[in-house]
């Protein structure tokens, strides 16, 4: 039987993957699950470990729920007892916040340092340690050379890095698999009850190695990330009367 466009397509893609450094087969079941309609836009279906996502923030509102962000997806890779390591210029984040993500505050290491140059060494040689969950750098600028780098050290640990960029300078091309911007939205308390509700976003994924670029909006509940559904209002004078 004569193999279809699609599936000529589909197994060059496979083939092609790892040329890229985006290794398949790799246990990320657990993640692929709590990530839900996000999944659909990687190759294979299925988000991409063991591989470098850049993140675009326009200031520290965007570096918090950006981390935030960060914080659901490494969750699962945590299961098996890894720690992470957070490298930035201050910590900023709340530790204790992070148990609505299932994450236990302990096993973050957070590294303050001040210079660029030395962030990024020391996330090189944290995703050379193969006994890594994941690594998180608050770096600012990242051009190729130093992307792929950064890419190369994971194509053989296996770790998943993740870079926040806030207010770089340039975007330029990089070597990294994806690159995002997360920007917040407004909560809703279920029943209407007041409090505050579960942490939602404005996800685009603005770059994708072999997937598909989208936009979403994203609450985080329950270990999961789910699409938020809303129903459209129609203005008065737009109603069909019926009757």
């Amino acid at each position: 039987m004569t193999a279809s466009k699609a599936d000529i397509i589909a197994r060059l893609q496979k083939d092609i993957l790892p040329l890229q450094g985006i290794k398949t087969g790799l246990n990320n079941t657990a993640l692929d699950k709590i990530i839900g309609p996000l999944k659909n836009a990687f190759p294979g279906n299925s988000f991409p470990i063991g591989a470098i996502h850049e993140f675009i923030a326009g200031g520290r509102e965007d570096v918090a729920v950006t981390s935030a962000f960060i914080a659901g997806i490494f969750a699962p890779l945590m299961q098996n007892g890894g720690v992470v390591i957070w490298i930035g210029s201050a910590h900023t984040i709340f530790p204790p916040g992070l148990k609505s993500f299932g994450i236990v505050p302990d096993k973050i290491i957070f590294i303050d340092l001040k210079k660029e140059k030395e962030m990024l060494w020391t996330m090189e040689e944290s995703l050379k340690c193969a006994g890594i969950a994941a690594v998180i750098g608050e770096i600012k600028e990242l051009n190729f050379t130093a992307s792929r780098r950064l890419q190369l050290a994971v194509e053989k640990s296996q770790v998943t890095g993740f870079v926040i960029r806030n207010n770089p300078q340039s975007i330029t091309t990089t070597a990294c698999v994806t690159r995002w911007k997360i920007t917040a939205l407004s909560s809703e308390f279920e029943d209407g009850l007041p409090g505050v509700g579960f942490p939602r976003w404005n996800v685009d994924l603005l770059k994708v190695r072999n997937g598909k670029p989208g936009n979403w909006q994203i609450e985080h509940s329950a270990g999961c990330f789910r699409h938020i559904y809303k129903l459209a209002v129609i203005p008065p004078q737009l109603q069909q009367k019926t009757g």
